[in-house]
């Protein structure tokens, strides 16, 4: 019989699974997707679903492959920018890097990913100049 060792701390979550998690989160987020509903797709708990999307649990090939399909995605979309990835000789953190990290973190918020897909939805380059325009001047009042 196994017996936990107390005194021992619990593994941090390694920086791709971190990754995976928050673009797992990212995309059924932006599909308006509960993750009850996202758990039920895949066959598992919306708990289950919630440790994948903060990187507590890793997620395997199989469940990922079920993932990107409730999700409409390729599963090469989770690792889409994947921090300190090198494919074919082009770093991915030199383009990672001209990306601030505050920008990285509000356009994976509900408010970011909302505004975005909202902005997203306006075909007239007129109003969505307008929308900005707003936005800045809200802003400049404020700050």
């Amino acid at each position: 019989m196994l017996i936990a060792n107390p005194g021992q701390k619990k593994a941090e979550p390694k920086a791709v699974d971190l990754h995976v998690g928050h673009r797992i989160r990212m995309r059924r987020v932006w599909m308006s997707m509960s993750q009850t509903t996202l758990a039920e797709q895949i066959g598992v708990t919306f708990q289950q679903v919630q440790k994948y999307e903060k990187g507590i649990n890793r997620v395997g090939a199989s469940r990922l492959q079920q993932i990107a399909d409730a999700l409409d995605v390729p599963p090469s979309y989770f690792f889409e920018e994947v921090p300190g990835a090198d494919t074919n000789g082009f770093d991915r953190r030199a383009v990672q890097s001209q990306l601030q990290p505050e920008i990285i973190d509000f356009a994976s918020s509900d408010e970011g990913l909302a505004l975005i897909k909202a902005f997203s939805r306006i075909g007239d380059a007129s109003v969505r100049s307008w929308a900005i325009g707003l936005l800045k001047a809200v802003a400049d009042r404020d700050g």
